[in-house]
Formats: structure tokens, C-alpha cells, sequence
């Protein structure tokens, strides 16, 4: 999604479902399936008498076709450990999971196999490459697994790595490339199989801020050309608003609220979703649209989208002079209301405070 700009709610869009869980656990113990056998739900006095730790506590979700939906939290909130589940390179202990409907908890082990290795797409944050091979042998390595002929996967690990930007290193070996190239490699052989699905575990954590912006503004500029459907986890809520159409927050395995990062901001669900959310400058976030009053006549100093962030109206809005006054439009050069140049000046000035 552009980063000036809110993306529409894909929930509230109609937009079909491609990956979705229903009630998930993954309780870590000694026989902890039996905890599930009365098709009840254990609490956390029968976890405790048991000994058992729930990474993942009655999960559920659903994540729209070429949705970033990202899934954030603390370290040991659950996160990683619910994606490893929704691939079931984890076991669920309990619940479901669907992938274009079809639940993956029941699908024979050769059927998942094939899932993954022809519409799952994965990056890690470790990178994870192989040391002896080139860019390309890194990049094509999902293919030979695949059994595809060497041209067609040199072919098609070549456009993968110009989409990346790295043509030109073909033959360059990972101690090569720099930390952002190399996390360019792990993100060209994730694409290489054309994946339904992508998933990213913290892929720019370990890169230094500037490259990590660079990363992220690669990540956008892709998915404006691939249109995929990402899960992607992070720990860091100014990396989730700048990339994610949704956020899930979790805490000590459980899922506490999923919203746009607007939503989240203006009205979180508990008191640590707000805590969570305290630090973030609101002009990050909050759009046109959120601060709005209804249209007024005029007259307007000019029109800015209803979409657009605050942070990328305040040099044209705070100019216009006292008393100022904007036609807030949709996408079709509608009126849907009015901003005021004091309502932007309040977000600014209020910090974590209610626009």
C-alpha cells in the first residue's frame, strides 16, 4: 500500500478469504491433545495443574487475497510460533486452518508437502542461505527441489532476482553481499515458486535502520507489482503502520485485537493495546478522513484524499494560514467532509494525546 495513505479495510470490502485459522492452540506438554478430547477449551488453572505452556491460546483470523496482514507483539507473545502453526511446520495441538477453504490440519503429509512448495513462499529473519551457493543457486534451490528442469528454473530464478534488484550478481556467493543484499536473495528464492501465500518472520529485524527502510520500501514497491497475500510478523508497531492493511496484536499466545492501525490507535480493545500503541507520533497514522468535519460551503483552500496521512498534509495544510480550510475527497474527487488547518495542528501538537 502506498505509505501516505490508509488502505481500505479488505474485511470490510468483500475481498475473498485466502488463509484463515479457527480457534487454534498449540499447548506444549505431556499429552496436552487430552485437554482437547471434550471438545472444550482448557483454562489456565487446568494448564497450570498440568504443567503445559499455551504459546498459541484459541487463535482465530482470516487473511483477505493480497492483504498485508501483519501479526505483531513482544518477544514470546505467540507470533511466530501461530505462523509456524498456520504452515504446520508447527503441529497444532487444536482448532483449524484453511487455505483456499481446505483445512490443513486434515491433508495427508505428501498433500501439505506440495503446499508448500509450490504456494507457500517464506523468509525468515536469519536469511537462512545456503554458503556455497551462488545467488542464482540460491534463488533456484526451491525449483530443484521441485524437479524443474535447469533452464526453466535458471530462467525464472533470473526474473526473480532482477525483480529483487540484483541482476548483475548472479554469481556472487552470499559472504559477497551485503546484509540487505542477502536478505534480497532470501526474498527472490521465497518468490521464485510464485507463492499464494508469503509469509516474512521479522525478515528486516537483524539489518540496520537505514538499510531495514530500504528493505521496506523494496517490500512495497514488490508487492504493488505481485499483489500477494502476506502474513508477516514483526515486532516494531512503526514497521507494522507503514506495511500492514491489518494488524493482529498478540500477548502470551492470544490474539488481543485486529484492526487497521488507525483502529488500533483510536480505539484499542484493552489497555495494553493502548499501552502498545502509546509512543507512535498520531500524525503516522491518523487520516484525513479520521479528523474530518462534515462538508461545510466553503469556501476550501484546496482538497486533499481522504486517505492521506496526516504526516504528508502538514507543509501544504499548516501554510495555507489561519482559519484555512479543505475539501476532504474519495478516490472519485467526491466530498465527504472538510479539514480544518487547527485540527491538523492539534494532532501535531497533541502527541499521544486524542486528536
Amino acid at each position: 500500500m502506498p505509505t501516505d495513505a490508509v488502505s481500505p479495510d479488505p474485511a470490510a470490502s468483500g475481498t475473498p478469504v485466502k488463509l484463515a485459522c479457527r480457534s487454534v492452540w498449540k499447548v506444549f506438554g505431556d499429552n496436552p491433545e487430552r485437554l482437547f478430547r471434550d471438545q472444550g477449551y482448557p483454562d489456565s488453572a487446568a494448564l497450570d495443574r498440568g504443567g503445559y505452556i499455551a504459546a498459541v491460546r484459541d487463535a482465530s483470523l482470516s487473511v483477505h487475497e493480497s492483504e498485508i496482514f501483519i501479526i505483531m507483539g513482544l518477544s514470546g507473545s505467540g507470533k511466530s510460533t501461530l505462523v509456524r502453526c498456520l504452515t504446520r511446520l508447527i503441529e497444532p495441538t487444536a482448532g483449524e486452518v484453511l487455505f483456499d477453504g481446505q483445512d490443513l490440519l486434515k491433508a495427508p503429509a505428501a498433500e501439505l508437502l506440495t503446499l508448500r512448495r509450490h504456494k507457500m513462499g517464506m523468509v525468515f529473519q536469519n536469511f537462512a542461505l545456503l554458503p556455497h551457493r551462488t545467488v542464482m543457486g540460491n534463488v533456484s534451490f526451491p525449483l530443484e527441489i521441485q524437479g524443474v528442469a535447469r533452464a526453466q528454473r535458471e530462467k525464472r530464478a533470473l526474473e526473480a532476482i532482477e525483480l529483487v534488484g540484483l541482476d548483475g550478481r548472479e554469481r556472487y556467493y552470499p559472504r559477497e553481499l551485503s546484509g540487505g543484499q542477502q536478505q534480497r536473495v532470501g526474498i527472490a528464492r521465497s518468490l521464485v515458486v510464485e507463492p499464494d501465500v508469503w509469509f516474512l518472520d521479522e525478515p528486516f529485524s537483524a539489518l540496520d535502520p537505514l538499510i531495514r527502510r530500504e528493505m521496506q520500501d523494496e517490500f512495497l514497491r514488490l508487492q504493488s507489482v505481485l499483489h500477494k497475500t502476506i502474513v508477516f510478523i514483526t515486532h516494531d508497531f512503526e514497521e507494522a503502520i507503514r506495511l500492514a492493511d491489518r494488524i493482529a496484536i498478540m500477548k502470551d499466545g492470544a490474539i488481543i485485537q485486529i484492526g487497521t492501525s488507525e483502529q488500533l490507535l483510536l480505539h484499542p480493545a484493552t489497555a495494553y493495546v493502548e499501552e502498545f500503541t502509546r509512543g507512535i507520533p498520531r500524525a503516522k497514522v491518523l487520516s484525513a478522513a479520521a479528523i474530518a468535519e462534515a462538508p461545510g460551503p466553503g469556501p476550501f483552500a484546496g482538497s486533499v484524499p481522504a486517505a492521506a496521512r496526516i504526516e504528508t498534509l502538514v507543509a501544504a495544510v499548516v501554510d495555507a494560514g489561519a482559519g484555512a480550510v479543505f475539501r476532504v475527497e474519495d478516490t472519485q474527487g467526491r466530498l465527504l467532509g472538510q479539514l480544518r488547518r487547527e485540527a491538523v495542528i492539534r494532532v501535531l501538537s497533541a502527541g499521544q494525546d486524542s486528536p
